[in-house]
């Protein structure tokens, strides 16, 4: 069973980004779920390649992945079902590949948000102009899908405002899974300008809802938001991007990068217990997290019991 508050964890890296930096064309509307059709051996090494690095969770190639962008691309619903199980099948693969060094990991079905299958950028402002109850019926066939493809847990992830986490949190409590709700913020608020506080409370009383944070925002804004996300009494999750910025427009990534994984320790000191990075933070950057996190009492590596070591927070 996932259990953030059982102990602390690691998640991965940026998918789609370390796909680029591979060498792979991710221009598409598809972005990295293009690979699901093209090749998924390649998702499977990044996976590999995360666990390596000292991973303890997965998050599948099934961000950017609708109904609508597979459409696009001439593929039937039960072709795009049958993708959306692939993405939680190669991080199972990754992660079954490592099973006998004793060390237990999970696997996280990815859920971006509406504005990620538009591919504009719009899941950094928010505010598609759609209201709740159409947000979850586009929503609910993905996260049907994906509730019953044999992932551990949802990482409901880069929500941009509260109308869309309210949509995701109705559907979460609906199929009953477990999930991560993870906000993309600005400072103390969400893309689309509401308070990050607020934003919380939206998941607050779910019993599906396992953990609740932030991830693909600046490093800098990560320390104030695990205090506020930490006030719901959940476990908090934050995987920050690079801190590069990113021209949606012309599709690049402006600045200079200040993710550091010496950040983590004080994450975690505030009260982080699922931390990684997103997009541009890449197998090195979450093999160094690793390193500097498990080299001092604040993580312990779970076994495949479900054990503890100690440090581990109760």
């Amino acid at each position: 069973m996932f259990d953030p508050a059982a102990g602390a964890l690691i998640s991965d890296g940026g998918l789609a980004t370390e796909l680029e930096a591979r060498g792979h064309d991710l221009s598409g509307a598809l972005w990295s779920a293009r690979l699901l059709v093209d090749e998924p051996a390649a998702i499977e090494a990044v996976h590999a390649a995360y666990f390596r690095a000292g991973a303890d969770i997965a998050t599948t190639a099934t961000y950017q992945a609708s109904l609508d962008g597979f459409a696009a691309r001439g593929l039937t619903r039960t072709e795009s079902v049958r993708l959306w199980q692939r993405g939680v099948a190669l991080a199972r693969a990754a992660r079954d590949a490592r099973a006998g060094d004793g060390r237990r990991r999970w696997v996280a079905a990815s859920i971006g948000p509406y504005g990620a299958a538009r591919a504009d950028g719009s899941e950094y402002r928010g505010r598609y102009g759609r209201t709740v109850a159409e947000l979850r019926a586009w929503h609910r066939p993905r996260m049907e899908v994906l509730a019953e493809a044999g992932a551990d847990l949802l990482a409901v992830e880069t929500v941009p405002d509260i109308d869309e986490a309210e949509a995701l949190v109705d559907l979460v409590n609906e199929f009953g899974v477990p999930a991560w709700l993870s906000y993309t913020i600005d400072g103390d608020r969400t893309r689309a300008g509401q308070p990050l506080a607020d934003a919380f409370a939206v998941a607050a009383d779910s019993a599906s809802i396992v953990a609740i944070g932030v991830n693909c925002c600046a490093p800098a804004d990560v320390s104030a938001a695990v205090e506020l996300a930490a006030r719901t009494g959940k476990p908090v999750v934050v995987y920050p991007n690079s801190g590069e910025g990113w021209d949606a427009a012309r599709r690049r990534w402006t600045g200079p990068p200040q993710f550091r994984p010496g950040q983590a320790r004080e994450w975690y000191a505030r009260g982080a217990r699922i931390i990684g990075g997103c997009c541009r933070v890449g197998p090195a950057d979450i093999a160094h997290l690793a390193r500097d996190l498990r080299g001092t009492s604040l993580f312990a590596t779970r076994t495949a019991t479900g054990s503890s070591g100690p440090g581990a927070p109760g």
